[in-house]
């Protein structure tokens, strides 16, 4: 049986879980559940980084040992996680006797290689981040990473040789393009290398920090965190302990990480493995931050969203849903309430939850309950959906392979959509009223298959909800990816139950009162539309463009680099389209654009342009031609 081994970062113990580390284990737990369902042998890890400067920190100020405080978080941590249905395989803790062994095992034989050595020290430290930096690292005197305080110390301390292996990497980085994911995270890793790697400070003097593994070649010291931290992903599936094990599970398959930690995982581990002889592993992936107002979503920035609050509010499902549905996975996204609320309301409770209604009513008011048999000729309706159905599978697998779960939720979603058309179209309420029972059977076997297709690819996502509607459709099948291949996984005779709501509408005010929150958004006013002449419309200058190619922005999440052929000239547009368009997607289209638009700086790239959207607050789609008409026609 194929294997496959997802991590999540191992989470520092200094709080109780917030909604990144909820994010990032929900993703991790759909990959390993679609994995699943795909009959692949999933090995899924998690868990808690409890060695540190701030945890003792933390506990002194509680008045607990350090081991107490990292027993009261790791367990809300495995709390959290059971309300949210992570079915991970492993739990691991840093304290654990196991993992500190291969620690100590790993340490000794860099030692004994002659990759480590003793040196005096002189730098800035952050005392939040546990790290060293250099003078000219510093911004406006700050730590680089976190912007805050930093204080000069001077210590001996063991450092890796990290500096030796630079070369190597760069090598394999550029050698092995699935390494590093998404590709914009590649070439951030390969500009950071341009610069001369320093050795690597792994290290703390018992004297200053006590808390941590004590080096296994001398006793006064007391292992850096970030190295012993990383070293969980091989310690937990049988590092210098089960060599079987090891042998089965590693190399891992995708490291899931957040952006902010993408250094320590692209250049400090894989130069630590492979100066331990260790294989590299598949993929390193870093997602993006949940942003309120452009800002990253933090306690300390007073913007934090609980999600111990909108999982009360919501139920597992719909918070796992929504975590899933609204970020591009590999970039940034917006959080606010009535965004949440829309999504929720308009894919589940309209779309979804509407059509599981509708048909388990009909089945029970015109067929007892009992799934009918389609008649052997269809008619081109039908026909259509059926394509979709049977299409419906490989898509959402196909998008799921390449890390795109908000595009495979979305297939789903416009198959549900299609649907909900096929039963307004065909109008299966006359049917029944005219007695045409042959074409009424027909219509509600087909969008039964299609509701099984979806609970079976949403299951990943929302295991609870669609064991109930697959249930109520009387599927009783195994879940998985093959049988969703299928055409007919509901078979005719099946018996048919109405369930409750699966997915009852939320009301924004009572969210916003369960949330314990005033509402910051102004309530919607009509706007006046303006009045324009004729002369102020042809003020503007619409033409036809074509988008010869398209890129994203560097340190820009959201932007698009457009290259447009508008006929007398090519052009380049910045669009914020990131979320709603790949690239390729793009690419070759015929778009209106804005062409006598003053030029301007955004991010500081020159879009010397506008191109038109259609926007309704939750998708936007670009404006493009029908026909074939050359760039530079005037759009009128």
């Amino acid at each position: 049986m194929e294997k496959y081994y997802i991590t999540t970062p191992i989470y520092y113990v200094n709080d109780k879980p917030h909604i990144g580390h909820t994010y990032t284990t929900v993703l991790a737990d759909v990959i390993a559940r679609y994995q699943r369902l795909a009959g692949k042998d999933v090995f899924f890890l998690t868990g808690t980084d409890e060695h540190g400067q701030k945890v003792v920190q933390s506990a002194e100020k509680a008045g607990i040992s350090p081991q107490q405080h990292c027993d009261k978080f790791a367990q809300r941590f495995k709390e959290m996680w059971e309300k949210l249905s992570i079915s991970y395989d492993y739990f691991i803790r840093t304290t654990d006797a196991q993992h500190i062994d291969v620690v100590q095992k790993a340490l000794q034989k860099l030692y004994d290689s002659g990759d480590i050595y003793k040196s005096t020290y002189e730098g800035w430290y952050c005392v939040p981040d546990e790290r060293f930096w250099t003078e000219k690292d510093l911004v406006d005197g700050k730590c680089p990473e976190c912007g805050r305080p930093v204080v000069k110390i001077e210590e001996e301390n063991y450092f890796f040789k990290m500096s030796k292996y630079q070369q190597w990497l760069i090598d394999y980085i550029e050698n092995n393009p699935e390494f590093i994911q998404p590709d914009f995270r590649r070439n951030e890793i390969l500009g950071f290398l341009k610069k001369p790697l320093n050795d690597l400070c792994i290290s703390r003097p018992k004297k200053r920090l006590s808390w941590g593994v004590e080096l296994p070649f001398d006793t006064d010291y007391v292992c850096y965190v970030w190295v012993d931290a990383l070293l969980n992903y091989c310690s937990a599936v049988g590092l210098y302990r089960d060599d079987e094990k090891f042998k089965k599970w590693w190399p891992a398959d995708c490291h899931l990480i957040g952006k902010d930690i993408l250094t320590t995982h692209a250049v400090y581990w894989p130069i630590l493995l492979y100066a331990l002889g260790i294989k590299m592993p598949r993929t390193i992936f870093a997602h993006g931050w949940w942003m309120v107002d452009e800002r990253k979503m933090g306690k300390s920035l007073g913007n934090a969203v609980d999600p111990y609050s909108l999982e009360k509010l919501l139920g597992a499902d719909r918070l796992r849903y929504y975590l899933m549905r609204d970020m591009v996975v590999g970039h940034d996204a917006s959080y606010s309430l009535s965004g949440l609320v829309s999504r929720l309301n308009n894919d589940l409770s309209n779309d979804l939850g509407n059509m599981l209604s509708r048909i388990t009513n009909m089945v029970s008011a015109y067929f007892g309950g009992v799934l009918p048999a389609p008649a052997e000729d269809i008619d081109s309706e039908t026909e259509k959906l059926r394509s979709i159905i049977t299409k419906l599978a490989e898509k959402v697998w196909d998008n799921v392979e390449k890390m795109k779960i908000h595009n495979a939720l979305e297939e789903v979603n416009s198959a549900i959509r299609a649907a909900n058309r096929y039963i307004e179209t065909t109008q299966p309420w006359v049917l029944a009223k005219e007695g045409n029972r042959e074409m009424l059977g027909t219509v509600l076997f087909t969008a039964t298959q299609l509701l099984a297709k979806a609970g079976i690819l949403l299951y990943p996502v929302m295991p609870q909800k669609c064991e109930e509607l697959l249930h109520a459709i009387g599927y009783s099948g195994k879940i998985t990816i093959d049988d969703a291949r299928k055409y007919a996984v509901v078979e005719p005779g099946s018996k048919i139950e109405k369930p409750s709501a699966l997915f009852p509408r939320i009301d924004i005010k009572k969210a916003e009162m369960s949330l314990g929150i005033v509402s910051s958004e102004k309530p919607q006013q009509k706007e006046v539309e303006g009045i324009i002449t004729i002369d102020d419309f042809f003020k503007s200058k619409l033409v036809v463009g074509k988008v010869l190619s398209a890129k994203r922005a560097p340190n820009a999440d959201k932007l698009l680099l457009l290259e447009v052929d508008i006929g007398t000239e090519r052009r380049q547009l910045v669009a914020g389209l990131a979320k709603w368009y790949e690239p390729q997607q793009l690419e070759g289209k015929k778009i209106v654009i804005i062409s006598n638009l003053k030029h301007a700086k955004i991010r500081g790239y020159e879009s010397q342009g506008m191109l038109l959207a259609a926007d309704d607050g939750e998708v936007v789609s670009v404006l493009t031609v029908d026909k074939d008409v050359p760039p530079g026609s005037k759009v009128r």
